[in-house]
């Protein structure tokens, strides 16, 4: 929704909290003068502030933000399991840990009407459902898409030569070996053998190229099975490993230290007009730093699709209720009006949203162009949750970033390494 039409929104809001002084949820009325505890992460504070003002005005609610650290919505959300304290009325968290807190939050089934789940990406639907129960609303979503340097992909004389060399035109890549072939051409050096552009950004030093490269391959699962079984040296596994690891030994289209390249090393370097491509989270579009050499010189476009389709690991967050909120109603009614009004939070820095009417709302506006691939990407063909398991955070620290790390340094068959990873999953019961 563009600025204008929150401002509407809010001039309606208004007008109609002058004749009431309650809002509806499922079941009935909900009375006014309640402030909410919200504990949400505080780099999606901005998601939800304009949203909470639009919502106080309408109701006569107010929202209170408790503001902490990623970790911290986890450590908190335990805590107050542990004691009941009734200390958050809403939290908005990870969907790794839905499974975790599931028989402590509130069920939302009444929220899930049919026009609500079409609306939603199907990811979102599915880990929604914990133990027979909707428990969470997702509020927003995220997908690594493709970036690309538009005015070197427009440049006649690339397109030419790009042609002339591969027997295709140029143009932002749907598969592997296009990608592979891109990062090639645009691979260059000096006359002293310096490296002056990278065809590719490659962030080796985080687990979530190879995860999304393992379901384009068509692996059912990233990393474990539905079980929480490990298939990280299946087929598909294996071919992401490898294709990825060629990029980086083989065809050398990134600096030669990524295994210590993370997302910020990866962005920075794209930025700098250093790499003619990166596979990177949609929101970082609008975070191109003004005074970066590629500003307007970006494209984007959906994920490349391998034999399976398009597909990544999406980072869904839902809105929850704990058990022991001692304003159950109004936190529901907060809950639908944050759905119902989903697109506020497209205006907030990170400009995400988690409903496909809200996306759509934006498609083909200026400084929305990475929304259109966004929207492809999660609704991609291959698109899989990360798995659901409480040991998440520990088997990414302990096992996939070594495991890739190792794999971009060089030297190690993609094959033995995701065999020895096998191995340490299953010694983590998995």
């Amino acid at each position: 929704m563009r600025r204008v039409g929150i401002i509407a929104v809010l001039f309606v809001l208004v007008a109609g909290a002058c004749s009431s002084s309650a809002t509806t949820a499922p079941g009935g009325s909900v009375t006014a003068g309640v402030t909410l505890n919200v504990l949400v992460e505080a780099g999606g504070y901005g998601a939800e502030v304009t949203l909470a003002k639009a919502f106080e005005i309408a109701t006569g609610n107010h929202i209170n933000f408790v503001q902490v650290p990623y970790q911290g919505v986890y450590d908190k959300l335990s805590a107050e399991m542990s004691s009941k304290a009734g200390a958050y009325d809403v939290a908005t968290i990870d969907e790794v840990w839905l499974p975790t807190f599931a028989s402590f939050l509130v069920p939302l089934d009444s929220l899930f009407t049919a026009d609500v789940k079409s609306n939603l990406f199907a990811h979102e639907v599915e880990v929604a459902q914990q133990g027979g129960h909707y428990v969470g609303m997702p509020m927003w979503d995220n997908a690594e898409i493709i970036f690309y340097r538009s005015d070197l992909f427009s440049d006649q004389a690339e397109q030419a030569n790009f042609k002339a060399k591969y027997g295709y035109d140029l143009a932002a890549p749907t598969t592997w070996q296009q990608y592979s072939d891109i990062a090639q051409f645009f691979t260059r050096k000096d006359a002293s053998g310096a490296a002056t552009l990278y065809g590719s950004a490659v962030t080796g030093a985080m687990d979530s190229d190879f995860e999304n490269l393992s379901l384009q391959a068509g692996s059912p699962g990233t990393i474990l099975d539905a079980n929480g079984k490990s298939i990280i040296n299946n087929a598909q596994h294996q071919q992401a490993l490898q294709y990825l690891t060629d990029l980086v030994c083989k065809y050398k289209v990134s600096p030669p230290n990524v295994a210590a390249s993370d997302w910020g090393a990866t962005q920075n370097l794209f930025n700098q007009g250093k790499a003619a491509m990166m596979m990177f989270w949609g929101h970082a579009y609008r975070f191109i730093p003004s005074d970066a050499p590629v500003v307007g010189k970006v494209g984007v476009a959906p994920m490349i699709a391998g034999s399976a389709g398009i597909g990544a690991t999406p980072g869904p967050w839902f809105n929850v209720i704990p058990t022991s909120s001692k304003h159950q109603d109004v936190a529901q009614a907060w809950i639908k009006f944050a759905y119902d009004h989903n697109d506020f939070a497209l205006q907030a820095p990170l400009g995400l949203v988690a409903t496909k009417s809200a996306y759509n709302s934006v498609v083909g506006t200026a400084g929305f162009e990475n929304i259109k691939p966004l929207l492809d990407t999660l609704s991609g063909p291959a698109t899989k949750d990360r798995p659901l398991v409480a040991d998440w955070q520990k088997i990414v620290d302990n096992v996939l970033v070594p495991t890739v790390q190792k794999a971009v340094a060089c030297g190690s068959s993609p094959t033995d390494l995701l065999n020895a990873a096998d191995q340490q999953l299953k010694s983590m019961g998995h």
